[in-house]
């Protein structure tokens, strides 16, 4: 099922919710004419565990601190259907996050669940030399926030085949979930995709804003 909008509207115009997207989306087609050619890019600029557990970078070579991988990878997409799935889903969430927190801390909470998502999938695959690469980490802490900041929102979804109905966004977000904790289950080297950080992610991002949300004065409740 795929999220379309949301019925609560944005009192603040969500620019680094469309500067992000607008990025991902250009460097997702920069990447092609890049030295080395799209393999080498995502290669180099991605995520690999076994670059961060030992510290030392692998061919082909970064020059900046291998670290900074678990930022860069967040704007590399493995396929236009990646980049895609993820933009919608920064689209149809982002706004109302970015909203509650402000433009600039919206910012950096995002950076900080993809983060935090990279480290969760790097322990549980350390040796792993697979880049991982897209912001689903990212997002999926921008969904985590939105499942505890409203649930109640209402979430119009289009199932392929059938119609487009509206689901309350804590069922629709506790779906989600539910799907990639029983999708992670056959281990963190079982599938290409990356469950273990979309968990990490969201989980980082709801308890984040479980935190602040008692500090916080204004914006939406």
């Amino acid at each position: 099922m795929f999220p379309l909008r949301t019925d609560i509207n944005s009192k603040s115009f969500p620019f680094f919710t469309y500067f992000l997207i607008l990025g991902n989306i250009f460097l997702f087609i920069y990447s092609f004419f890049m030295p080395g050619g799209f393999e080498t890019v995502l290669r180099k600029y991605g995520c690999i565990p076994n670059e961060l557990i030992y510290g030392k970078d692998i061919a082909p070579y970064i020059d900046f601190p291998v670290y900074l991988t678990s930022i860069t990878s967040m704007f590399f997409h493995a396929s236009w259907m990646h980049l895609l799935g993820n933009m919608l889903f920064l689209f149809v969430f982002g706004k109302n996050i970015e909203d509650w927190f402000g433009h600039w801390k919206f910012l950096g909470f995002y950076i900080g669940c993809g983060i935090a998502a990279c480290i969760v999938q790097i322990l549980l695959s350390p040796l792993s030399k697979i880049p991982m690469v897209g912001a689903s980490g990212a997002i999926a802490g921008v969904m985590g926030a939105y499942f505890l900041l409203y649930p109640s929102s209402r979430v119009s979804t289009w199932i392929p085949v059938f119609w487009v109905i509206e689901i309350p966004a804590f069922l629709w977000l506790g779906i989600w979930i539910i799907e990639q904790i029983v999708s992670s289950m056959g281990g963190p080297g079982g599938s290409p995709i990356a469950f273990f950080a979309h968990i990490g992610g969201f989980f980082v991002g709801l308890f984040w804003v479980k935190k602040l949300r008692g500090k916080k004065t204004g914006g939406w409740k």
